[in-house]
């Protein structure tokens, strides 16, 4: 099944939902898709969600976790984002020009937040305000802006006399109307000057979804406790990420991102949290604590992923801490094929895990794919081949080693979930 699927494939219960309304030229050819934060299947923003809550969860479930090209299919993205949002530098979490960030309108803090598009304009980063209704508290903000959106208004020639004023005013900046729900007011609205056009009449949200895995609550508020130190502590992060699968495939993906261009690959947790560094891990955990997320993430699953992560470090100590630590990653995504319903070697490519790690995670090559098969065959208790594999891994020790490092990562593995059931929803 492919990594990204139409609605009512899965169970809500593993299950991520965004939807998708596609934008369109005066030709009525596609020109780019707003991606809207969506909860469940009925395909309409949640009551009592605020606009933080829903940029946050949107930026963490579905941009971080999926990337914006599979969501968009390589078309340009406009995402909305929330006053707080935009002051805490969330855009730094996508490159530049990947996406057209939408102030929405009900921002606060103006003044603030004029001075903030001013510096990341400066980065590249295109903005656009959303829902423009006329009044001078966008008086500052309007220069700014690559777009300017507009809801159809009754009757249509409000709409088309805003059109005209605005082009007068702003003329290198694209219009856009939404809500258009006939033919006549498309042809209108064309007619006055407006460059882009969504709404019912060309098509209404698609709804998408995708296997997800959430992080714990306790990750988010060790991971706050961490960054609300004046000095980062790039080990107790390291340490944070590593026992939690749903932190450990966001960090890959955010990383993957900004290494997309350059032939560099990620080859353990503490180096991908090295490479992101300070900045960006700080926009990273101010993003997973706005998004609110809950533990109810498949246990099981997830204690697995844990305790073959641990016997891997532990097989492969003798042969230093980078050799471990690498390990240790295989480990830890050897099951998100079945928490996220998307095949291994799309894992590796889409995490960057070079030839060395993808090996190791889809054929068993090298010390960390023949560690991963040595747990796989203890889980099996297939103790000859168990006993085969120690002989390549680690030929001078005997099977008690095998046995205590199992021992040890079991126990890894319920500490780490003693320490989540410790916190409650």
């Amino acid at each position: 099944m492919s990594e990204l699927s139409m609605e009512g494939n899965k169970s809500q219960s593993m299950t991520q939902y965004i939807a998708r309304q596609p934008i369109f030229n005066a030709d009525r050819s596609l020109y780019a898709y707003e991606l809207l934060y969506r909860e469940s299947s009925d395909n309409v923003f949640p009551v009592g969600t605020s606009d933080g809550q829903a940029t946050g969860r949107l930026f963490f479930n579905a941009l971080m976790l999926m990337g914006l090209e599979k969501l968009t299919g390589f078309q340009p993205a406009f995402i909305n984002l929330s006053t707080d949002a935009i002051l805490d530098d969330f855009p730094k979490l996508l490159q530049p020009r990947s996406a057209v960030i939408e102030i929405v309108e009900r921002a606060t803090s103006i003044p603030k937040v004029v001075n903030r598009v001013k510096q990341l304009k400066q980065e590249g980063y295109l903005f656009a305000l959303d829902d423009y209704d006329g009044t001078d508290k966008w008086q500052d903000v309007l220069p700014l802006m690559d777009f300017i959106k507009l809801e159809v208004t009754q009757p249509i020639i409000k709409t088309n006399m805003m059109i005209k004023k605005l082009k007068r005013s702003f003329p290198e900046t694209t219009i856009i109307v939404e809500r258009i729900e006939t033919y006549e007011d498309f042809k209108q609205l064309k007619a006055a000057g407006c460059d882009l056009f969504q709404g019912y009449f060309f098509a209404k949200p698609e709804l998408l979804s995708f296997g997800n895995v959430e992080p714990s609550k306790v990750a988010v508020l060790e991971l706050l406790n961490c960054t609300a130190q004046t000095d980062l502590n790039f080990d107790a992060i390291q340490q944070r990420v590593a026992k939690d699968i749903g932190l450990t495939a966001r960090i890959l993906k955010l990383v993957n991102a900004r290494i997309s261009n350059s032939q560099q690959t990620i080859r353990s947790i503490s180096q991908a949290v090295i490479y992101l560094g300070e900045d960006a891990i700080r926009q990273f955990v101010r993003v997973l604590a706005l998004s609110e997320l809950g533990n109810d993430k498949p246990q099981e699953l997830t204690k697995l992923g844990l305790t073959r992560a641990k016997f891997i470090a532990l097989m492969l100590e003798p042969g230093g801490k980078d050799l471990a630590e690498q390990g240790y990653l295989v480990g830890l995504l050897s099951v998100l094929d079945a928490i996220l319903d998307m095949e291994l070697d799309i894992i590796a490519k889409e995490f960057s895990l070079g030839s060395e790690l993808s090996s190791a995670l889809l054929n068993f090559n090298g010390m960390q794919g023949a560690s991963l098969q040595l747990v796989k065959a203890m889980e099996e208790e297939q103790w000859h081949t168990a006993h085969e594999l120690l002989m390549m891994i680690r030929p001078a020790s005997k099977m008690d080693v095998v046995f205590q490092a199992m021992y040890g990562a079991r126990a890894y593995a319920d500490e780490v979930f003693a320490s989540l059931s410790s916190v409650t929803d």
